[in-house]
């Protein structure tokens, strides 16, 4: 915030018309006060993030330069010319009201009207505290939002539900972690969690310094196995019913749906100027194209539940001390899927199909993690014996959080969570039943009387954001490694699946042509370095199928380095074998960098 202080002998005003769309309802135009301190004002854009705090600060030096001039009257005056960084019009109303609220306390306050054109007279006092400016800058204060009270359980596969703290934990020691982290951790990020390291020496993923932080450069490496993660949930989510569709990457802070959302979300958006002015945000879910596009839709009950899905790129202007190398990220990549349902037992149907989809996912990209499943209190009474089956799908312990009323848009919600290396905790697969938004955005279907109604509306990432599954991945392989096991990708993940090393230059065509009859992502290391160094860095590098050739390779025999374990001798059409049952059901893409080690450049 910028202000401009000018002890008067008297100021007046005469609003004119309107400026903007926004503009102030008025039922005065003229005002005036004598012997007042006029206070021009222009609200900045990064005092939306801190609005009670900029209030608090201003008032503080509005009410210390008033008292040093001895006036009683304050006469606020929106001024947008102070600054060419201006904040929403909503939010620039709503730190002007605040602000006039906080004065009042001690002074005479009146305000001249946000969003016209006005003329001003003002006679201003020639002495040297009549003219002077501030900058304000507007610090967080400890938020007083009605806090959220959660109780604690663990519910098991029979179906006990044992407060958390009297649970014991001796056989599952990573719930226990998880539960802590959950009732008491802290999301910011003091220690370095092993996956940063790993991404960097695995040449998947970078920091970019040249961008904002938490927005990554991913390398050809990194980006083979990105692409693969989404091909896999995308074919997923297809093939559960859900119907593609695209929606834009920003959105206007004005439309009257989004405005209300935003201010659930206040510190979380990119914003952008759009033409003649408008204000537009990145989006930091794909909820808000999906729910618009529902809201035009003609839906009767016939066809629902309808299933909407998209790959999202999406932003999330996230506390710089809680961004962490690939966990938590500001932009980032959502497998988004919305699902309308009639009712609740249709909704809860829903749920548990996709809860086993994201089940599957897990036990396709071989993560073990804690489940959680959270309730408003009254939703998990009527519904017990469904908890107790997601329980006994899970079939282990999990952790239950409980609400006695509803703070959110959601009445119930699963996770599926990963701990990492530093103690900390972070959500994969999500889905949850939404009873807010398809009122909030005018989202409606007829039944089968002809009336129209709401749907229940569920929300589910059957991955979890596709970056943080790379970061879980590389989190396990971490914690494997600290075991003294060996570090590896999926197969089906692996940059290179298999590395065809020759014995000398001798070999290099007979090794290439091998490569072309493997269903893999085959490479040959033909640099000019011993056997021995050439099998320790593709050990570093993880690949699973590591190939010597040499003179007893020309007869068909083949004994490739598994990482996996397989160390045996086998023949070509066994070792395509082994590959292709690797492979079965899963997508494939060549290979992202040249075949021929010697042909690739580093890239740190």
């Amino acid at each position: 915030m910028k202000i401009l202080l000018l002890h008067t002998d008297y100021i007046e005003y005469e609003a004119k018309e309107k400026a903007i769309k926004g503009a102030e309802e008025i039922d005065t135009r003229k005002d005036r006060l004598d012997e007042a301190l006029a206070v021009f004002v222009a609200v900045e854009k990064d005092d939306e993030e801190v609005i009670d705090g900029t209030v608090k600060n201003a008032s503080d030096e509005i009410s210390e330069v008033a008292e040093n001039v001895k006036v009683e009257k304050i006469m606020l005056y929106p001024y947008a010319h102070l600054s060419s960084n201006l904040s929403s019009p909503d939010a620039a109303k709503e730190v002007l009201e605040k602000l006039k609220q906080e004065l009042s306390k001690k002074f005479v306050v009146k305000s001249a009207p946000f969003g016209w054109y006005k003329a001003f007279k003002l006679s201003c006092k020639g002495h040297p505290l009549a003219e002077l400016s501030r900058e304000i800058t507007g610090t967080r204060e400890e938020e007083e939002e009605k806090k959220i009270v959660s109780s604690w359980f663990i519910l098991t596969p029979e179906g006990e539900l044992v407060e958390a703290d009297k649970f014991d934990f001796s056989e599952h020691k990573e719930l226990e972690k998880f539960y802590r982290y959950e009732a008491f951790g802290s999301r910011k990020s003091e220690k370095e969690p092993a996956h940063i390291k790993l991404m960097k020496d695995l040449e998947l993923v970078d920091y970019e310094p040249g961008s904002d932080p938490g927005n990554m450069r991913w390398y050809p490496k990194g980006k083979l196995v990105k692409k693969l993660l989404e091909r896999k949930v995308e074919e997923m989510c297809l093939s559960a019913g859900a119907m593609e569709v695209e929606t834009p990457l920003m959105y206007d802070t004005q439309h009257p749906a989004l405005s209300k959302y935003l201010k659930k979300f206040p510190a979380r958006q990119y914003r952008v100027k759009g033409d003649k002015g408008k204000e537009l945000f990145l989006r930091f879910a794909a909820c808000f194209g999906q729910y618009l596009m529902a809201s035009d839709m003609t839906i009767s009950y016939k066809h629902l539940p309808i299933r909407i899905f998209e790959l999202a790129k999406s932003f999330r202007k996230e506390q710089h001390g809680e961004l962490s190398g690939i966990k938590r990220l500001r932009a980032f990549t959502m497998p988004d899927m919305h699902t309308l349902c009639a009712d609740k037992q249709q909704a809860l149907e829903e749920f548990k199909r996709q809860f086993l989809l994201s089940m599957e996912w897990n036990k396709l990209v071989e993560l073990e993690g804690e489940v959680a499943i959270r309730f408003v209190k009254s939703f998990f009474e009527e519904n017990r014996e469904f908890a107790v089956e997601i329980a006994k799908k899970v079939g282990k312990p999990i952790l239950v959080e409980m609400w006695d009323e509803r703070y959110f848009y959601f009445i119930t919600k699963f996770e599926f969570n990963m701990n990492d290396s530093v103690g900390k905790s972070f959500a994969l697969s999500t889905v949850q039943i939404d009873v807010e938004n398809p009122e909030s955005f005018g989202i409606t279907y007829v039944d089968e009387n002809g009336e129209r109604k709401y749907p229940l509306l569920l929300h589910a990432s059957i991955s979890g954001g596709i970056d943080r599954c790379v970061c879980a991945l590389l989190e396990k392989e971490a914690g494997k490694m600290k075991r003294g096991e060996k570090g590896m990708l999926p197969f089906w993940l692996s940059p290179t699946q298999v590395r065809i090393i020759p014995v000398s230059d001798e070999f290099l065509d007979e090794c290439i042509s091998l490569s072309g009859k493997l269903n893999a992502r085959v490479d040959i290391d033909d640099r000019d370095e011993s056997v021995s160094k050439k099998i320790r860095e593709a050990e570093k590098e993880w690949v699973p199928i590591i190939i010597v050739y040499g003179e007893k390779e020309r007869g068909g025999i083949f004994k490739p380095r598994c990482r996996f374990g397989c160390n045996e001798e086998m023949s070509l059409e066994e070792l395509e074998d082994m590959i292709n049952r690797k492979m079965e059901g899963f997508p494939y893409q060549p290979l992202s960098l040249p075949a021929l080690l010697s042909k690739r450049p580093n890239f740190r």
